[in-house]
C-alpha cells in the first residue's frame, strides 16, 4: 500500500509528489498520457508565466537553478534580482518588477508600480516572475521526483475509485492500486473529481478561445502582441507562427469538434477586423472562460488540487500559479497526517485556506471577461479600466492582485505579515530563508540577542528548523515562524518575545514535541 496515490503528472501533481517524497512518504503518480514530451508543453504553445510566489516555491526547495536552466533563462539565482540601489550597502531594498502583465489585454507599465505598496517585499533570486514552459517545469519536477523515490506510471487511465475509513482503491489500466490517500491533480476534466462525487459549481462561459500554430498569408495585417478589439482579442507572435484568439460568442463553439481552417479564419477575421488568410494550421486547441470550483477540496481520503478543483479562463496566467500554491499548501499537511503527527484539523485547513484563493482567481478572470465583452457595456468598462491602469494606484492594485501578492490566509495574529508569503529574509552571513527550507521543514528565524525561542523550536527539530542571528534587513521583526509552505504563521517586533503565543502557534501547526524531546532543553 502506498501512502499517497496522485492522479495526474502535470506540474501540480509532480510538485505535490515532490513535497510528499521529500517528507518521506511513499508516492505513486498515475498519468493518462504516455509520455512527458509534447508540442503542447514546449515553446510557444506551452509558454507559461510563473509568479514570484511560484518561483519562490522552487527556490525554497532548491530547484530554482534547474528550472531557470531548463527554461533558457539567465540564472541569477545567486544574486539579488529586484535589488534597489542600496543593495551593495548591506541593506536589502526592493525595486520595481521588470514585467507586470496585463488586465483584459491592457498592458501594465512596471514603472508605474508603487514599490512601497508591495507588502514586505525584499530583493532576492525569487523576487521576480519567470517566463517558462510546461516542458521545463515538468522536466525539473520529474527529475526531482525520481531522486526522491517517487514512482510514476504513464499510460494509465483511471476508471474507478472507492474509499473506506482506512484506504482508497484506484482502478486503472487493468490494475488496482491501494493507498492511504488519493489526490486528484488530473486537470479541468478531472476523472477523480467525477468518480469521487465532488460538487462542481460556477458560471458559464462568455467566450471561446483558440490557440494555434499556423502560417498566415500577409502576416503584416495582424499587429504583433496583445490586441484588444471591439469583437474580442487576439495575440500574434509572427516569429513563432503563434496565434491566440478570444471570440466573444458566449462559448457557443462545440469544443468536442476540432475547428476547421475555414472556421478559424472566419473567427480570426472577425476578431482582428482584417481580411487575413490562414495557411497551414499545424496544431490548434480551444478553451472557454467557464469558471467552476468544487465546494470542498476534500471528501474523506480523497483530495483535489489544481485544475481538478477549479477551472477558469487563462486570462492573467492564474492557473499554473494557483495549482502550485495548492500543492505547496497541501503537501506538508498531508505528509504530517500520513506520519501521524498532524495537529487536529490540520488537513482541513487546506480547503479553508486555498478555496478562497481559488474563488478570488475565478472572480479575477470573470472581471476580465466582462471587460472584454463586445457590447456598449463591456466597452464602457474597458474605458474605465484603461483610465484606472493609467494611474499609479490603479497599476499597483492590478499588479498586486494578478501576482498573488495580496494573498493572506486568515491565521489570526496581530502582525500584518502573519498569513502572508514570507519575504526571503537573509541573515548577516548571507544565508537566506529559502536556503533553510530545502528539506521541507518549517523555520524559526530569531533575530533577538537572547535566542529565547531556541528551546520550543528544538523540541520539534524533525519538523522545525531554528536559525538565529542579525539580518541584513529584518523588516523590524524580532522573530518569525514560517510554515513549510512559506507562509508566516507568527511574527513579532518584540526583541524579547514571550513564549506563550509562540508555543501555542507552534503547537497549532506542528503538533506535539518529537518523541524523546518533550522535556529537553
Amino acid at each position: 500500500m502506498y501512502d499517497v496515490v496522485i492522479v495526474g503528472a502535470g506540474p501540480v501533481g509532480l510538485f505535490l509528489a515532490c513535497e510528499l517524497g521529500l517528507a518521506g512518504c511513499s508516492v505513486l503518480v498515475l498519468e493518462r498520457e504516455p509520455a512527458l514530451r509534447s508540442p503542447w508543453k514546449a515553446d510557444p504553445l506551452g509558454m507559461r508565466g510563473l509568479s514570484a510566489a511560484s518561483v519562490a516555491a522552487f527556490h525554497r526547495r532548491g530547484m530554482l537553478h534547474r528550472l531557470l536552466t531548463a527554461s533558457g533563462v539567465d540564472d541569477d539565482s545567486g544574486t539579488d534580482s529586484g535589488a534597489g540601489s542600496d543593495a551593495d550597502s548591506g541593506i536589502d531594498r526592493p525595486s520595481p518588477p521588470r514585467s507586470a502583465g496585463h488586465f483584459a489585454g491592457v498592458m501594465l507599465d512596471p514603472a508605474d508600480i508603487d514599490v512601497t505598496a508591495l507588502p514586505f517585499r525584499l530583493p532576492g533570486p525569487a523576487s521576480e516572475g519567470v517566463l517558462t514552459t510546461l516542458e521545463a517545469v515538468g522536466t525539473t519536477l520529474s527529475e526531482r521526483a525520481a531522486g526522491l523515490g517517487v514512482e510514476v506510471e504513464h499510460g494509465v487511465t483511471v476508471s474507478g475509485v472507492t474509499q473506506d475509513g482506512q484506504s482508497v482503491v484506484v482502478r486503472g489500466g487493468g490494475r488496482t492500486y491501494t493507498a492511504r490517500w488519493l489526490v486528484g491533480c488530473d486537470g479541468g476534466r478531472s476523472t477523480v473529481r467525477g468518480l469521487a462525487g465532488f460538487d462542481f459549481v460556477g458560471s458559464e462561459p462568455q467566450f471561446t478561445g483558440y490557440v494555434m500554430l499556423a502560417t498566415v498569408a500577409g502576416p503584416e495585417k495582424l499587429r504583433p502582441g496583445f490586441n484588444l478589439t471591439p469583437t474580442g482579442m487576439y495575440l500574434h507572435m509572427p516569429a513563432k507562427d503563434y496565434i491566440g484568439v478570444l471570440d466573444c460568442d458566449g462559448g457557443a463553439f462545440d469544443r468536442s469538434q476540432r475547428p476547421t481552417r475555414e472556421h478559424l479564419q472566419t473567427v480570426l477575421r472577425r476578431v482582428s477586423g482584417t481580411d487575413v488568410t490562414l495557411g497551414d494550421v499545424r496544431l490548434v486547441s480551444t478553451f472557454t472562460d467557464r469558471a467552476m470550483q468544487t465546494t470542498t477540496y476534500r471528501r474523506g481520503r480523497i483530495l483535489l488540487a489544481g485544475d481538478a478543483a477549479h477551472i477558469h479562463s487563462p486570462l492573467g496566467a492564474q492557473g499554473l500559479n494557483l495549482g502550485i500554491g495548492d500543492a505547496m499548501n497541501l503537501g506538508w499537511k498531508l505528509a504530517a497526517t500520513v506520519h501521524g503527527h498532524a495537529p487536529d484539523g490540520l488537513l482541513d485547513t487546506y480547503t479553508l485556506e486555498r478555496r478562497p484563493v481559488g474563488a478570488s482567481a475565478l472572480d479575477w478572470t470573470r472581471a476580465q471577461a466582462a471587460a472584454m465583452k463586445p457590447d456598449p457595456h463591456g466597452q464602457a468598462v474597458q474605458h474605465v479600466i484603461r483610465d484606472l491602469i493609467g494611474t499609479r494606484d490603479g497599476t499597483t492594485y492590478v499588479f498586486l492582485r494578478a501576482s498573488g501578492a495580496t494573498i493572506r490566509y486568515d491565521l489570526g495574529g496581530e502582525h500584518p505579515l502573519v498569513g502572508r508569503d514570507a519575504p526571503d529574509l537573509r541573515l548577516a552571513d548571507g544565508t537566506r530563508l529559502a536556503d533553510l527550507m530545502h528539506d521541507g521543514r518549517g523555520v524559526v528565524l530569531d533575530f533577538t540577542a537572547e535566542r529565547s525561542l531556541h528551546g520550543p523550536a528544538a523540541r520539534r527539530e524533525r519538523r522545525l528548523r531554528y536559525a538565529a542571528g542579525p539580518a541584513r534587513n529584518d523588516l523590524g521583526l524580532g522573530a518569525v515562524l514560517v510554515r513549510p509552505d512559506g507562509t508566516v504563521a507568527w511574527a513579532t517586533t518584540d526583541r524579547r518575545p514571550g513564549h506563550t503565543e509562540f508555543e501555542q502557534t507552534v503547537d497549532r501547526w506542528f503538533g506535539a514535541p518529537d518523541p524523546g524531546l518533550r522535556g529537553a532543553l
